[in-house]
């Protein structure tokens, strides 16, 4: 089925005439998402919800049936779901050149501000209060880890014994390997697959189409990145960072597992201490959990760094929006599809919470830091709606405090 007609303010011309749709030039269109990109804190629901708010309902540049399927396509994709949500309805504006105006338009807010951070850390990385800060954000990082599973584990596992099974073998490879393995994720995604169906005669290609790209980014990426002399450092920081955008699934902190095993085990690029500051960058600023690739960047090879490193993890999401894109109503409904998303998924998710007990074991090395954990958890399970920024500061002000940096 092709998709319809598109108007001319960029959305689709099937939209319900009693909520017909609002004429939008691009100029305003890429400045909302240069105002959400800045001020767009509470995760990847949030998000999502301020553009169906804001541009379906208030506004109208959107309709609701293009929105529901960016979303869609969003879930079923790797990648940052409020990234790819907005590079699709991008693309539904303005298409190719929509898609990449709004892209950069959400993600360079962040990106500036980490590197900012980055600047900063490096610059003082070695006094005593910022050693506190980071002593407090460490510690309460590993709390936001861990429920951030424990949600996903209601939202995508529900009550099926297949996908639970996944996600335990998933969490304790990942805790025992101390890294994320890909073929893990590829192969929980057929199980279910399997399990459930295998496609019949006219739905395997849609599957199949879905597959060589996941497979490439761990073989012919990987194989960019396993040779990382001087000469070739920025392209080997690419090369790694675009394979880790392949393999977002679920939740942005999946690529955390993947990213530990690579910049602290494989290269050694970053300190276990220095990793955990990393992710922690990621959740003081707005805009997608895998802007910590930034910070990491920078602590390689400077502005140098942080740059190709961003590029590299936001190609393959970008990619996985722009491609399909044209023709995702043709296999949105396929079950087959969603069983491998399912099982991936469930991957995804164990990887997560074991990268929370590889990651806790070393951020949590006295009574203070595990009182710290403590008090974030208690803070998060029992208190509604409180942004993770706010607790990551606070927990900065608390370490101060602990380290006997502040009166």
């Amino acid at each position: 089925m092709s998709r319809p007609a598109v108007a001319e303010n960029g959305a689709s011309s099937a939209a319900a005439p009693t909520l017909a749709l609002q004429a939008c030039p691009l100029r305003d269109f890429l400045l909302y998402f240069l105002r959400l990109g800045t001020f767009g804190f509470g995760g990847p629901i949030a998000l999502t919800g301020y553009m169906q708010r804001d541009l379906v309902e208030r506004r109208r540049w959107i309709s609701e049936q293009d929105y529901k399927e960016g979303l869609a396509l969003a879930q079923l994709a790797p990648g940052p779901l409020a990234a790819q949500l907005a590079i699709y309805l991008g693309w539904i504006r303005a298409r190719v050149l929509g898609a990449t105006l709004v892209a950069a338009a959400f993600i360079a807010p962040s990106f500036l501000m980490v590197l900012a951070i980055s600047w900063l850390y490096v610059r003082f990385g070695g006094l005593p209060w910022m050693q506190g800060v980071f002593y407090g954000i460490g510690a309460a990082v590993i709390a936001i880890i861990a429920r951030s599973a424990t949600k996903l584990l209601k939202m995508t596992l529900g009550r099926d014994r297949l996908l639970w099974l996944l996600f335990a073998v998933s969490a304790l490879v990942t805790a025992w390997t101390e890294s994320e393995i890909f073929s893990v994720f590829v192969a929980s995604g057929l199980v279910v697959m399997v399990v459930r169906g295998w496609p019949r005669s006219g739905t395997g290609g849609q599957v199949a189409a879905l597959i060589p790209p996941m497979v490439l980014s761990s073989t012919f990426l990987g194989a960019g990145a396993a040779n990382p002399g001087p000469a070739g450092l920025l392209w080997t920081i690419f090369w790694f960072f675009a394979q880790a955008g392949a393999v977002v699934f679920g939740s942005g902190l999946a690529i955390v597992p993947f990213l530990h095993g690579g910049v602290v085990q494989r290269f050694g690029w970053l300190s276990e201490r220095q990793f955990l500051d990393a992710v922690a960058v990621a959740m003081i600023t707005p805009g997608p959990v895998v802007i910590t690739v930034a910070f990491i960047g920078y602590l390689i090879a400077g502005l140098a760094g942080a740059t190709v490193a961003s590029l590299g993890v936001f190609l393959p999401v970008y990619l996985f929006v722009v491609i399909p894109a044209p023709y995702f109503r043709r296999f949105a409904g396929n079950r087959q599809v969603h069983a491998f998303v399912d099982g991936v998924t469930a991957a995804a998710t164990g990887a997560i919470a074991g990268a929370a007990f590889v990651l806790g074991r070393r951020a949590l090395f006295d009574a203070g830091t595990v009182a710290i954990c403590l008090l974030t958890l208690l803070v998060v399970l029992k208190v509604k709606r409180v942004p993770e920024p706010a607790l990551i500061l606070a927990a900065g002000i608390v370490g101060l405090i602990a380290k006997g940096l502040v009166p």
